[in-house]
């Protein structure tokens, strides 16, 4: 799919999808949940639909209402996973997978298998494979770190877990687990990750206690969780804030978009950059149970480089190659360090962003951990492989839209992992 020079600018408002990092959880901990949830604004990508789908295998049961997106989901209880013929399929999701294995891995009996796409079993699973078997868990992996997992349920005991990676499906997995010990389970980590799965099990009146990096939970036998209503994804809304700063006579504004501060690096790393946000973004360090809302207001202006470092990392994982893409356009260089866990997301993307940009004439070039971008002030236009990427897809797509000759994006129909419907919202901003 082609994306040409926006030659009238981008205006107007929109409210993106639903947030997916949310919508796993919903479906998950409804899962799990004693009662009947309410899920409103349920995230329907290719997923969050596994999700869902893996959890009706499970014994879980939806009861769809008029909206698409809006169902009552009747869990089976947080011992009550039922054993499935077969494996369970979670296509590309690793949130899925790495969050699926702690509950499984809890129950009293039972057996599965989690397998999925070839770049899921390509990705790292011995990261929440090392915590459960430490926890007593018995796991079979191939190669002992990649899918397909064999998960056996049984009795586990408690931990004090220090993850050597920041990351929210690794400590997810672990306090998911724990909490069906007996002693309970901390996770430290390098920087804090982000914390949906904290604010919601706390909502689901688990206790639950954070001090710094350190994340406690205790014992439960049941989860009692409220409606979920679904925010909007700021990951998704990244790449139209991106757009409005880059293309001339840009104002865009997204509407109830969430603000968790665990989310918002980028608008942080961005607003460093020169851009200007409008919006009430959640102070640093808050945790409550629910997730807080804005609407953000983004208008084009000039950019600087800037540094991004680790502790950075963390909180705009997702939006990383968005910044690579700014600092192409900014004046001065932009470094990011200590992102090294770009290497295992659905692509390798440093490779990938490095590589593509590279092709659109950006000056970038990758570290270990990172890359480092020499602003130039715009780019050529070209040709970007998505790898089946969604992020990158719509990376590509919005490249095109500020590049002097547009983008041609080789496997736009990525971009369905997350936003079936990226590339009509944007063509109804620059219709406008």
């Amino acid at each position: 799919m082609r994306f040409d020079p926006a030659d009238r600018g981008l205006s107007g408002s929109l409210r993106v999808p639903a947030d997916k990092s949310i919508s796993h959880r919903a479906a998950l901990f409804g899962a799990m949940s004693s009662g009947a949830v309410r899920v409103r604004n349920y995230l329907h990508a290719a997923d969050t639909d596994s999700t869902l789908a893996a959890v009706q295998r499970l014994g879980a049961r939806v009861e769809q209402s008029a909206a698409p997106s809006e169902f009552t989901l009747h869990g089976v209880g947080l011992h009550g996973a039922r054993e499935v013929d077969g494996p369970i399929d979670v296509g590309n999701a690793g949130t899925l997978m790495r969050l699926l294995s702690g509950w499984l891995a809890a129950q009293p009996a039972g057996s599965w298998t989690l397998d999925g796409d070839d770049s899921i079993r390509s990705r790292p699973m011995g990261r929440v494979v090392e915590p459960l078997r430490q926890m007593g868990a018995q796991i079979a992996a191939r190669e002992e770190r990649f899918a397909p997992l064999t998960i056996h349920g049984g009795a586990l005991h408690g931990i004090a877990y220090d993850s050597p990676v920041a990351s929210a499906q690794v400590k997810s997995c672990v306090l998911i687990a724990g909490m069906a010990t007996p002693e309970g389970a901390s996770v430290t980590e390098p920087h804090v990750s982000r914390d949906h799965t904290e604010r919601m099990l706390a909502g689901a009146g688990v206790p639950m206690e954070r001090d710094g990096a350190r994340v406690t939970v205790s014992s439960v036998d049941a989860l009692e969780l409220d409606a979920v209503d679904v925010p909007g994804d700021l990951s998704s809304a990244a790449f139209f804030v991106a757009a409005a700063l880059l293309v001339p006579g840009a104002r865009v504004v997204l509407r109830d978009v969430n603000v968790n501060w665990t989310r918002t690096g980028f608008l942080r790393i961005a607003e460093r950059m020169g851009a200007r946000i409008g919006g009430e973004l959640e102070p640093l360090g808050a945790f409550t149970p629910g997730e807080p809302l804005s609407d953000l207001e983004i208008a084009h202006g000039p950019l600087r480089g800037t540094t991004v470092e680790a502790e950075e990392v963390p909180h705009a994982i997702d939006e990383l190659p968005l910044v690579a893409l700014l600092g192409s356009f900014a004046e001065g260089e932009t470094i990011v360090r200590g992102a090294g866990e770009l290497k295992v997301k659905e692509s390798d993307r440093i490779a990938t962003v490095v590589d593509g940009l590279s092709g659109l004439g950006a000056e970038i070039e990758a570290t270990d951990d990172g890359f480092v971008v020499q602003g130039t002030g715009g780019l050529r236009g070209g040709r970007i492989a998505s790898h089946g990427d969604h992020r990158l897809a719509m990376l590509g797509a919005v490249a095109g839209l500020a590049s002097h000759e547009g983008v041609e994006v080789e496997g736009m129909e990525a971009a369905a992992v997350s936003y079936p419907g990226f590339a009509d919202d944007l063509a109804a901003l620059l219709a406008r």
